[in-house]
């Protein structure tokens, strides 16, 4: 793209900064970090304006109002020079609110107030210092004590509005000299004695506000750094990350956002540790990912969730970027809004079977259908859309004991405990679709329920007792009647025997419509409930 502000400032990308042994030249400004500091630098103004009113006309003015006697400094021309110095700043704080001239502009023209702002503070605080000279220097050194009121704003503005390196030293020192050019001036005009040495007061603002504009040229490349540093690590391929969705064993999910197209997307961070185990070919493991990746990208099905692209970071995390949904995944739906109704529960499920069928027609089994990998959204008009979510672990069945093997030595496993499928949990070597369904039957279960089909003391036992133990029909286990048909369904799905199970998603999601309960709930009965629950949506 062609570079509109360049005539202003030079505005780079990250990614185009200059190293130099192994340190960022910060002779740029990435957009945002420009935007930003813009933003920043309006809060300088203000608090530079309020700060000086508070501090040079405050006490003067209560003093009037208490005892109806006008002090003479509020006459005096210095009063000029702090109202000058405000109004400037507050003129300054309204262009930029107002946005009408470009960022880099804007932080040149605050470079220029940094310094006609320590000239404000300097005059009123310089001028006519030592109208008498004793002729001691360690006498008039401790008659005036301390650090000059402008070091407080040449080390606070860096701070507030970082600007280049080589901008941000020239205005420091230009804004440190301000207190020696008010001495030099007010003794060029007898308001400070002409017996001062001018040796004193350069002695005297070099360990003053010439170290502090040291300090301020350190802290601008020492903020620009670690803000470059980390819109870096925020960012992954053209995607930057912006706020965290949720975090897992295998990684993080973030709102993230296209920088070209400016459009949002979920971008699924693994990390290294949850793949990597240090022994082996650890690269077969990324070529995995990078295959499952893109078999799931191909899957077409509006109930699979979408992937868009994917890659490696730095560090070695896999990452890859899917549709952003607004809405919740069931397990915290029905963590916030209890059991759903039958007919609710089936309007979801064949949803997820609509999703499998064409991945298991496909020869990719999920392996991990579970409540938290099932989200129900808003999209566009629709609503209770099911998207199952994860589809980047999914693995085809004639690959899959190689897998098994060589992952279980490393330490690496799948599946939750609670909707693990039986074959899964023996570790046997052929895994197909028939296990997604069993997971499903777990899903619907615990919808209707509000709990696991089986809960045991440890995940271990939880793990036996789905290769061990008959379930518990739902209606033994749930407040609300459930129909005699649909919990067949779900107890058939949950059958130990992969032969006793609907052996395809579109056989159960046949079964699933004879229910007689699945006329129970559709879209008009889903849009009148988002619009009393979740009017807005969840990300609204």
């Amino acid at each position: 793209m062609r570079d509109t502000s360049r005539k202003c400032c030079k505005v780079e990308g990250p990614d185009t900064l200059k190293q130099d042994s192994g340190a960022q030249r910060l002779s740029s400004l990435p957009q945002d970090l420009l935007l930003e500091s813009t933003r920043r630098l309006g809060t300088a103004c203000l608090i530079y304006a309020v700060v000086y009113f508070l501090a040079y006309f405050a006490s003067s003015i209560f003093w009037w109002i208490r005892t109806g006697d006008r002090p003479d400094s509020l006459l005096s021309w210095l009063s000029v020079i702090a109202v000058v110095s405000i109004l400037l700043a507050l003129g300054l704080f309204a262009l930029i609110r107002q946005a009408k001239l470009k960022p880099c502009t804007l932080l040149d023209l605050g470079l220029g107030f940094e310094v006609i702002g320590a000239l404000g503070i300097a005059a009123t605080n310089f001028w006519g210092t030592f109208p008498e000279w004793s002729g001691n220097p360690y006498v008039a050194q401790r008659v005036y004590l301390g650090i000059p009121w402008e070091c407080v704003w040449i080390v606070v503005f860096p701070i507030l509005a970082p600007n280049t390196r080589r901008k941000s030293a020239v205005a420091s020192f230009l804004a440190a000299s301000m207190g020696l050019l008010v001495v030099v001036a007010s003794r060029a005009a007898g308001a400070t004695s002409r017996e001062a040495p001018l040796s004193f007061f350069v002695n005297y603002f070099l360990f003053t506000s010439y170290i502090c504009a040291l300090l301020a040229v350190y802290l601008n490349h020492w903020i620009l750094r670690y803000k470059i540093r980390i819109k870096q690590a925020r960012e992954l391929g053209q995607y930057t990350l912006e706020d965290k969705l949720g975090e897992g064993g295998m990684g993080e999910v973030w709102r993230a956002t296209h920088r070209l197209l400016a459009r949002p997307a979920a971008i699924k961070l693994i990390r290294p540790q949850a793949v990597y185990s240090g022994r082996g070919d650890d690269s077969t493991l990324l070529r995995r990912f990078q295959r499952e990746a893109k078999a799931t990208a191909a899957l077409s099905s509006v109930h699979t969730i979408g992937v868009h692209d994917f890659g490696t970071t730095d560090d070695g995390s896999f990452y890859y970027v899917m549709e952003l949904l607004d809405g919740l995944d069931l397990d915290s739906f029905v963590e916030r809004f209890g059991p759903v109704p039958p007919g609710r529960a089936i309007f979801w499920l064949r949803q997820a079977c609509h999703s499998l069928a064409e991945a298991h027609d496909n020869e990719l089994v999920h392996r991990d259908i579970k409540p938290a990998n099932l989200f129900v959204c808003r999209l566009g008009p629709d609503r209770d859309f099911i998207k199952v979510l994860d589809f980047g672990l999914v693995k085809r069945p004639r690959d899959m004991g190689e897998d098994v093997s060589r992952l279980t030595q490393q330490g690496i496993s799948f599946g939750t405990p609670d909707f693990m499928p039986p074959e899964m949990a023996t570790g046997e070597d052929v895994i197909d679709g028939r296990a997604d369904i069993y997971t499903l039957g777990c899903v619907g279960y615990w919808l209707v329920t509000g709990v696991p089909v089986f809960t045991g003391n440890t995940p271990l036992a939880t793990v036996l007792h789905h290769v061990n133990t008959e379930p518990s029909p739902p209606s033994q286990c749930s407040e609300q009647e459930i129909p005699a048909d649909f919990e067949q369904v779900i107890l058939a799905c949950l059958s130990k025997r992969r032969s006793d199970r609907p052996q395809s998603a579109r056989e159960l999601d046949e079964r699933l419509a004879a229910c007689s309960s699945a006329a129970d709930w559709d879209a008009r009965k889903a849009e009148q409930w988002w619009s009393l629950h979740l009017p807005g949506g969840v990300a609204s």
